[in-house]
């Protein structure tokens, strides 16, 4: 279906030019301004959703300043852009004419005050056009004016040179190769051993590569060939176009939220890993890998950089954020929760929520505010860790779990089972410990005690003497005992928030039995706590492990002879009360009034609406986001045919059971506030990926950290390596370098004796 430009007298539709149409912004303001200029008084009356969805302008009613071409098949426009260029006159030769786009007339008081606004909107855009030139960035380069001058042949040779280095680093990151070589005292004498870029920029030189041969021999002996200035500056181009390939989608679907990882170790320095959730063009719910951010200790400088980086430097409108979540052990998540709060204070829709790949007593557990359970973590990670290095170990963990269940088999078999699999991030991950801590502490001493010439190496012997230690320590007991009894409680309820669709509805109704629950453990905390140290001392005496209070705790009361505290009392104060407040609070705080209202809204879906017998009130709750619906007005009536369409369905027609289902029916479009909710619900964190393949951003994260060495790690090259997959473009990171940095410094040129020397 061709587009028709919206603009007076103008008659160009797609189908017969070749000029770009863009649609008319859904920015308020901005919209107002393009309605302005068009001077129709029958766009006055509509929304900007409405002119986005059903107007275009062509390019020829923008300056050419405005256009920015990014590549030879996409044509943009500059966020500031306004329409300036109309035929308001043409219609007047022709009085008899009855063209559909009647021109509004105007008074001479509005002509006079829409030119003083021209002269003012022309004079900020020239302050703007004399800042960015002083401080020019890779994204204001990308929107420049892509008319330019006939390259030169010196200018065309450099250009095809430059895209060969870039050719270089998009290899490297993507076949994840670090750019540093060998140590030099790691290198024989005599060895030549440069770093990776440099071999490999010699490796084509050597195969015969034109361009970078006459580079070589037209360069001065001695001459650095890309220093490391130059590939941190090109890899910083290379990392910015792939991440803007991967957010013009974000922007194109409109809503967003933003997840972040656990803190990564990244060459020394601490980065949070940033995921954006987004529905794409074929309604498909998306996470995608869009970068690391430096991590700042100060709580308040970390949310102020965070929110800067994501609206500054990556572009992104945090006014369409429904939704953040953040996986954070202990000593981050309480700075976390700090962005969190000044992100919801700042956008109030960007409902701060759990998140679907975390299950909720993992996170709940690693967000506790005490070291010991800090520690325990750790300790079950790396116990799971271990286990799984060989086949071998899994194998000999398997023997003692037959041996000690022989007369439960189907027990040792779900144990054997779930030993295999990533445990540790289980709903009931403190349970399964529980109930495997004596094969472990058996397989561990029985690895340790065995002939290790014959059957174990020394590192192996050597990790399980250690585990060992740490998983028969009376502290570790207490900590995981009062951990798998106070997170029964939460079991069921995050099981369900990360079930089918209408168990995550339902789980919003269940939440204020869970705080009555807890609660009431917090009013008799003496006797629960008495219960869960008899527990943990009955199976520190099964294991035959010594009850003691912590070393560090035992040492400070030396010479206090008043006190009377006791193991009992001593973890009742400083482990059971304080984790069962924390965990209150954080249900609280999680599950705010807005986010219970966004789950209630899950009754959109056809298979929540029959098991409540089509007796629904979406409308109430759906008040958050009318402000996101393209017809808020027709919402009742639009809501009301919507439940009779599955109420009166066919016998043979089933009721889709998730959101993926509903979004893609054939006749979605005709209910448009209905569709936009549901892509505004599916984007929320808590809302689980309904195909795994659409997670991949996630999935390549802990890849690319699990592969690579620390000091090797690169935030640039990281995300060339994560997101291998997206298109890149070489002459715009070509262009983008050429505009930046020519003016400063010479382009990268070979360093001839070395590679001579080779």
């Amino acid at each position: 279906m061709p587009n028709f430009c919206a603009a007076p007298n103008c008659t160009r539709k797609s189908t017969q030019s070749d000029l770009a149409f863009f649609r008319f912004p859904r920015d308020p303001a901005r919209c107002q301004k393009w309605v302005e200029n068009c001077r129709r008084a029958d766009l006055e009356d509509k929304t900007p959703d409405q002119l986005n969805k059903h107007y275009r302008l062509c390019a020829k009613h923008f300056e050419t300043s405005m256009i920015c071409r990014t590549s030879p098949y996409r044509t943009v426009l500059r966020d500031n852009a306004i329409p300036t260029i109309f035929d308001l006159t043409s219609h007047l030769n022709n009085p008899h004419s009855r063209h559909r786009k009647r021109i509004k007339e105007l008074s001479e008081d509005e002509i006079r005050t829409l030119k003083q606004k021209k002269i003012e909107e022309t004079s900020e855009q020239e302050q703007e056009t004399n800042t960015n030139a002083q401080n020019p960035s890779a994204e204001a380069v990308n929107q420049q004016d892509a008319n330019v001058l006939p390259l030169t042949l010196e200018e065309k040779e450099n250009k095809e040179y430059l895209k060969s280095l870039f050719e270089i680093l998009v290899l490297m990151g993507k076949q994840n190769i670090p750019l540093d070589g060998h140590e030099a005292d790691e290198v024989p004498e005599g060895l030549f051993a440069p770093d990776n870029f440099q071999a490999l920029l010699e490796c084509r030189i050597n195969s015969g590569e034109e361009v970078l041969r006459k580079r070589f021999e037209a360069t001065a002996v001695n001459t650095l060939f890309c220093s490391k200035t130059q590939q941190r500056h090109m890899l910083e181009i290379c990392e910015s176009c792939i991440r803007e390939e991967t957010l013009r989608e974000v922007r194109d679907s409109h809503f967003f939220s933003i997840i972040t990882d656990d803190v990564v170790d990244i060459a020394g320095e601490e980065h949070l890993p940033v995921l954006v959730r987004f529905v794409d063009d074929a309604h498909n719910l998306r996470e995608e890998f869009v970068g690391f951010l430096p991590y700042e200790a100060d709580a308040e400088i970390l949310a102020v950089k965070f929110h800067t980086t994501i609206t500054e430097k990556w572009g992104l409108n945090m006014e369409y954020c429904r939704g953040q979540a953040y996986i954070v052990s202990s000593g981050f998540s309480s700075k976390m929760k700090v962005v969190a709060s000044r992100l919801l204070e700042k956008y109030p829709q960007a409902v701060y929520t759990l998140c679907s790949s975390c299950a909720l007593n993992a996170w709940l557990a690693k967000s506790v505010p005490v070291i010991g359970v800090s520690v325990a973590l750790g300790t079950i990670e790396e116990v799971c860790s271990f286990f799984h290095r060989s086949p071998q170990l899994l194998l000999e963990l398997d023997s003692v779990i037959s041996v000690l269940f022989q007369n439960s088999e189907e027990r040792a078999k779900e144990l054997k089972e779930i030993c295999h699999s990533q445990w540790t991030g289980r709903h009931d991950a403190f349970e399964i410990l529980v109930d495997l801590l004596q094969a472990l502490v058996l397989c561990l001493d029985g690895i340790i005690n065995s002939d290790t010439n014959v059957r174990w190496n020394n590192y192996i012997a050597g990790r399980a003497f250690v585990l060992c230690s740490a998983v028969t320590d009376f502290d570790f007991i207490v900590t995981i005992v009062v951990l798998k009894n106070v997170l029964s409680f939460t079991r069921a309820f995050g099981k369900n928030l990360q079930g089918q669709t209408s168990d995550v509805f339902f789980a919003a109704s269940s939440l204020t039995a869970v705080l009555h629950s807890l609660n009431e453990v917090m009013e008799n905390i003496e006797v629960y706590h008495e219960f869960w140290f008899e527990e943990a001392t009955n199976l520190a005496t099964k294991l035959d492990i010594q009850m003691k209070l912590p070393g560090k705790f035992r040492r400070a009361q030396q010479g206090n002879l008043e006190s009377q505290l006791t193991s009992e009392s001593y973890y009742k104060d400083t482990l059971s009360v304080p984790t069962v407040e924390h965990i209150i609070q954080e249900l609280k705080d999680i599950f705010s009034e807005q986010h219970l209202k966004a789950l209630k809204c899950l009754s959109l879906v056809p298979s929540v609406m029959g098991q409540l017998k089509f007796n629904t009130s979406e409308e109430h709750h759906a008040d958050m986001y009318r402000s996101d619906l393209p017809n808020p007005d027709t919402l009742s009536a639009e809501l009301h045919c919507w439940r009779i369409k599955w109420k009166h369905r066919g016998k043979d027609i089933e009721l889709p059971s998730t959101i993926y289902e509903a979004l893609h029916l054939p006749d979605i479009k005709f209910f448009p506030n209905v569709y936009a909710l549901l892509k505004v619900l599916c984007i929320l964190p808590v809302m689980k990926v309904e195909n795994e393949r659409y997670e991949n951003g996630r999935k390549r994260l802990k890849a690319y950290l699990r592969n690579t060495l620390t000091d090797q790690r690169s935030s640039n090259l990281a995300l060339l390596n994560i997101n291998f997959d997206i298109k890149h473009d070489l002459d715009l990171m070509v262009d983008t370098y050429i505009k930046l940095y020519t003016n400063k410094s010479e382009l990268p040129t070979i360093n001839s004796e070395t590679i001579e020397n080779t």
